[in-house]
């Protein structure tokens, strides 16, 4: 009795509290004259005249409304927004209420109330109207559950909940609406023992028939996860008995959340079979797992032709799920055509398409697409922009991803999306300005595990900032307090550039800390072992790995490629259970690493019947076995396939000009790097290149110019290939004033191939006292056989065997295994009639077991290639060619006969 006394003390103490918000009567009717007055016969402006305006009419003509006038006329005011008036209207409903007696008189008036409190998250005035109700009934409890539930506040809800069930009052107990409001709980705290004990009730009360408990309970079954997570799901969803399209969709979405596409795709179908029409949301779910599936090209086909069936192409979400899916299935026409003619297109329509793109390499048209996102005036948002820097870094575009941040720089909306800056910090890592990245990083507001992890990457990338990762590695323990498994593989990678020690250490950390159970993090430790020179110890940790995947498979046959060794290669390749398109690149590029170009083209070939499509890397292996085979025919079909395929990338571009050049046609070489949009370093280094191997020094010393013209900082690589240009032109003046410049002007530290070249340089200029002086003067760790032996080569064309034997002397203490050197060394001996140090270096060679391997040549003749190996007589049409052969040196003959007579 006295609990009762206090409860109705505290309403009426609120009652008061709620008529005093309004003050006298003329502000409770200036709060009730802000509704819209009505006009004649009950009607506003000729349009039906609102619960709210409906009671001030009554107000004002003297009548006093009924209860459910007045509940009517709460649940109006509750819909109004704050900033239209109405919390203030409710509250001064509320005071009239009490006043009239209505608020505890009346049930219905004390709901609205309380929901009009609770919707405006007032709860503590919804919980003391609900005290003051004399009997709260179930209705009145769902009603301040659902407001503690809104407000995010999950422990009151389940108080309330345990309230309910202990009340023991039979109209008060949990029902239908409850459960669809306590179990999303459930799945938001992630609480599955709570849930299962709220499905136990379920049960109990015969509640798991109806449709709305079944929904509830399949959708918090699929969030909670867990090992039984789908059979439960799918208990809940065959106990409900008349289900709705809301039941199918929440067990499709179920199935889709734990994995099992192909289930899913199952129950899509057995939804329609059972005449249950899919609607938007069904189709928007359905469609993303399609490429998810074995068969998922043909699944999304028919779920499109579903679409147009019945209409469905209209809706913008569907159309958007169509072309992610075809987006995935590398079918971006079908994409481009259901964006055209889509009527209206909204923010996620364009991220899509701008995407789906980037995920197919079309890079270019990715940020065509873009600047008619901006022509439309629709503001681009963050998922524009991490697809759009995607773009720019695939293709090393650094302006334009600068022009980007700079438009990031300027909204700081965007600056406090933690996601965008981190795309951006990825950015710069992969376009390699690694400052630029760390001032992205320091710009990130709210930096989470995936910031410091994408700046750790950044210095990953690079030997030279080491120091530089493990003081981030520190700050990021101090920050986050741990590591996750991304972070391991960056250490892991830095591991290698320290040395096998380090990698040592690296696997032993992930040992204890549990990480090595991650097929990624094995992966990467594979690789390390492989990369520091120890493949033994990856095929032994490889072999006693128990989560293999495709992805493993294809690290053992990265290192086998790395070590040439072939055969293991080949082995691995052939057991593979699945193989994907970069197991066969791989296999490819180890082919024609090694000159086995037949089996190259024969596994390039055996790609394409697999169904699969070669991307750049595929061409950009087969290139090289081009190369080897001097086939202008092969790189045109090279050529003519990534023109079709729109295989969009500087450095493919570049590796076929490289192409055309080795093969002998400079003139396509020069077409394709005057047409290319953008020129970069590499471009100019393969034109550069082209030029230096066709004796056209002087061109390409212009094009180095024009190269620095456009800003373009020069590597170590575009300079050995210069120098090189000079050293086969004779430009000996030149070369020189360009080795000077390397460090002098462009702060580029000389490599033992610029050393290399500047010795052949002035050998072959016949400054071989210089060239010798400048070989003796090379630092240390620079002084290599390249160098002696060029020396040596320029001595035997000038016949200078004094300096040529000291060349030697040095060539040979540094390699013995080139067996040219020796047999020029010797044939300098002969030609100075030297006979003991030809027979001193024919015993060397005897001692060594050194043979000359036999001399090889080929040419194409109508796409087929003919191979001649000296001393063999194999070739089909010898006898042709022996007989052609016979008859030119015959013809010589005679000519230098008939020149002899008529000289004398």
């Amino acid at each position: 009795m006295r609990a009762r006394c206090s409860r109705l003390s505290r309403a009426t103490s609120h009652a008061a509290a709620a008529s005093a918000a309004c003050g006298s009567r003329g502000a409770r009717r200036r709060a009730l004259h802000a509704a819209p007055a009505p006009g004649r016969h009950g009607h506003l402006g000729g349009a039906p005249m609102g619960p709210a305006s409906a009671v001030r009419w009554t107000l004002g003509e003297g009548l006093r409304p009924d209860a459910v006038a007045l509940a009517a006329a709460v649940r109006s005011a509750s819909a109004l927004p704050d900033g239209g008036g109405g919390g203030s209207l409710g509250r001064c409903l509320h005071g009239h209420a009490v006043k009239v007696g209505w608020c505890a008189g009346s049930a219905a008036v004390a709901k609205a109330v309380m929901d009009m409190y609770g919707r405006s998250g007032a709860l503590a005035d919804a919980r003391l109207v609900f005290d003051g109700m004399a009997r709260p009934d179930a209705v009145c409890w769902n009603i301040l559950l659902t407001a503690s539930s809104r407000a995010g506040r999950f422990e009151d809800a389940f108080g309330l909940f345990r309230s309910m069930l202990s009340c023991g009052v039979a109209e008060s107990m949990p029902t239908a609406v409850t459960v669809a409001v306590i179990v999303p709980v459930c799945a938001k705290l992630r609480v599955l023992g709570a849930a299962r004990s709220v499905h136990g009730y379920v049960i109990k009360t015969g509640l798991q028939s109806d449709t709305l408990c079944g929904n509830a309970l399949i959708s918090m079954y699929a969030k909670c996860g867990g090992s039984r997570a789908t059979d439960d799901a799918h208990k809940a969803f065959s106990s409900i008995r008349c289900k709705d399209v809301v039941s199918w969709n929440s067990i499709i979405s179920g199935y889709i959340e734990n994995g099992l596409f192909d289930e899913a795709l199952t129950l899509f179908g057995q939804m329609i079979s059972h005449g249950f029409l899919p609607n938007y949301s069904t189709v928007a779910s359905i469609l993303p797992v399609c490429s998810l599936t074995e068969c998922g090209r043909y699944y999304g086909k028919e779920v499109h032709g579903f679409v147009v069936r019945r209409g469905l192409e209209m809706d913008v979400s569907v159309c958007n799920a169509l072309m992610v899916h075809y987006s995935k299935v590398f079918e971006m026409r079908v994409v481009e055509s259901i964006f055209r003619i889509m009527s209206m297109r909204d923010i996620v329509s364009w991220n899509t398409m701008i995407a789906g793109y980037v995920m197919n390499g079309y890079h270019s048209r990715a940020l065509e697409l873009f600047q008619g996102l901006l022509s439309t005036g629709i503001v681009p948002d963050s998922v524009s922009f991490i697809s759009l820097l995607t773009a720019c870094a695939q293709i090393g575009d650094v302006k334009e991803g600068m022009r980007v941040h700079g438009y990031i720089f300027r909204r700081p909306v965007l600056l406090q999306e933690t996601s965008l800056m981190n795309a951006l910090v990825s950015f710069y890592s992969q376009c390699d300005r690694f400052d630029d990245a760390f001032r992205a990083f320091t710009d990130i507001l709210s930096k989470d595990s995936i910031s410091w992890n994408a700046i750790l990457s950044a210095c990953a990338s690079n030997d030279q900032h080491i120091e530089e990762f493990f003081r981030l590695l520190s700050e990021m323990y101090c920050e986050v307090n741990q590591w996750d498994s991304v972070t391991i593989l960056n250490v892991i990678r830095v591991s290698t550039f320290c040395g096998i020690k380090m990698v040592r250490e690296a696997h032993g950390y992930s040992l204890r800390v549990g990480y090595t159970g991650e097929t990624s993090v094995a992966n990467a430790i594979l690789d390390a072992y492989a990369k520091c020179g120890y493949p033994e110890v990856a095929s032994m940790l490889f072999r006693n790995l128990p989560g293999r995947n495709t992805v493993t498979d294809n690290t053992m046959i990265s290192c086998y490629l790395k070590h040439n060794f072939v055969e293991d290669a080949e082995v691995m390749f052939n057991l593979m259970a699945e193989k994907d398109l970069t197991s066969w690149n791989l296999m490819i590029q180890l082919y024609a690493q090694n000159d086995m170009n037949d089996q190259a083209f024969s596994l390039f070939h055996q790609l394409q019947s697999e169904g699969l499509k070669p991307d750049i890397v595929s061409i950009t292996s087969i290139l090289e076995a081009c190369i080897h085979l001097c086939s202008v025919q092969l790189v045109r079909q090279c050529h003519a396939y990534m023109l079709r395929a729109s295989l969009e990338d500087i450095h493919l571009e570049g590796a076929l000009l490289d192409a055309y050049s080795k093969c002998g046609n400079i003139t396509n070489a020069y077409n394709i790097f005057q047409v290319s949009p953008k020129k970069d370093l590499i471009t100019f280094t393969a034109m550069i290149g082209c030029f230096a191997m066709h004796g056209m020094a002087e061109d390409a010393v212009q094009l180095f110019s024009l190269m620095l013209t456009l800003n373009i900082k020069p590597d170590h690589v575009v300079m050995t290939t210069l120098l090189s240009a000079c050293s086969h032109a004779g430009m000996v003046d030149a070369g020189i004033k360009i080795f000077k410049s390397i460090r002098e002007i462009h702060r580029v530290e000389p490599t033992a191939e610029h050393y290399t070249c500047m010795v052949d340089l002035l050998a072959r200029g016949g400054r071989l006292h210089d060239a010798y002086r400048f070989a003796l003067d090379m630092p240390a760790h620079i002084v290599n056989a390249n160098a002696w032996g060029s020396l040596l080569g320029a001595c035997k064309v000038h016949g200078e065997v004094e300096i040529g034997q000291l060349a030697a002397d040095h060539l040979f203490s540094l390699e013995t295994g080139d067996i040219g050197n020796y047999v020029i060394m010797s044939n300098m001996y002969a030609a100075d009639e030297k006979w003991d140090g030809v027979e001193h270096v024919r015993k060397l060679m005897k001692s060594k077991d050194m043979k000359k391997p036999a001399g090889c040549s080929w040419i194409e003749v109508e796409k087929a290639r003919h191979l001649f190996v000296a001393s063999d007589i194999k070739h089909q049409d010898r006898y042709c060619i022996y007989d052609v052969l016979g008859s030119l040196y015959q013809q010589i003959k005679d000519t230098h006969t008939q020149n002899f007579e008529l000289i004398q």
